[in-house]
């Protein structure tokens, strides 16, 4: 089970990173695989019950990677850090199958609490890179996370969440691959597309008037030379 999970999460790179070539190059060079791998081994330990060793383990990893995972964090099946380097997941996180995380990436709680205190994503996730994602929420099936985002509510399946707070901008939208996250909406791109078409439409309305306004001046002047103004 464990080899098979292993072989998994290798296939996985494979199927996300263009830039993965061979095995080796994914054994060696790809710290959210050791990241991964390690959290593996450190989560079997912890469900057993053997005090300290998991949390050393984690330590471990978080020295050689970059990537913080307590092994108390529960992780499905083609789970994806890519690049890695500032991701954290917390204790209580539960993420489902065929989710993608970039670097630099929460998965926090909010305060002091104990219990569930920490986020579960669902299946088929994209989180961008710098979003955090904070508190006992969850994140529906086949959501899209844009970058930088803080997620502080439930998504619901479908959706795509963007900005901060994040807010849903596009939800029972066509599932979307994994690898067409650079299309992923931008509402203050689309804010200032309507400004700049409602300022053109105003220049517009004020070119005529002064072309109104020249037109009957002109006129006016005319009828006063001919004499109709005495």
């Amino acid at each position: 089970m464990f080899l098979t999970r292993i072989k998994e999460d290798i296939q996985t790179i494979f199927d996300n990173d263009p830039a993965a070539k061979t095995m080796l190059e994914v054994v060696l060079c790809y710290p959210g695989l050791h990241a991964l791998l390690m959290h593996r081994a450190a989560h079997k330990l912890y469900k057993e019950g053997i005090p300290l060793l998991p949390r050393v383990i984690s330590n471990i990893s978080r020295i050689i990677t970059g990537v913080e995972i307590h092994p108390g964090a529960q992780i499905g099946k083609q789970f994806f850090i890519d690049h890695g380097m500032g991701v954290v997941i917390g204790e209580t996180t539960i993420i489902g199958d065929n989710v993608l995380v970039y670097q630099g990436v929460t998965l926090g709680g909010t305060g002091k609490e104990t219990g569930k205190r920490h986020p579960t994503l669902k299946n088929d996730i994209v989180v961008g890179s710098g979003a955090k994602i904070l508190g006992n929420i969850t994140i529906g099936n086949n959501v899209r996370v844009g970058a930088g985002s803080v997620v502080i509510e439930d998504v619901p399946d479908d959706s795509t969440v963007v900005g901060i707070p994040g807010r849903v901008v596009v939800h029972k939208g066509q599932k979307n691959h994994n690898l067409q996250h650079n299309v992923i909406p931008d509402p203050i791109k689309d804010a200032l597309s309507q400004l700049t078409d409602e300022i053109k439409d105003l220049k517009d309305i004020v070119k005529h008037d002064i072309c109104t306004n020249e037109n009957s001046s002109d006129s006016v002047e005319e009828e006063y030379n001919d004499g109709a103004g005495i």
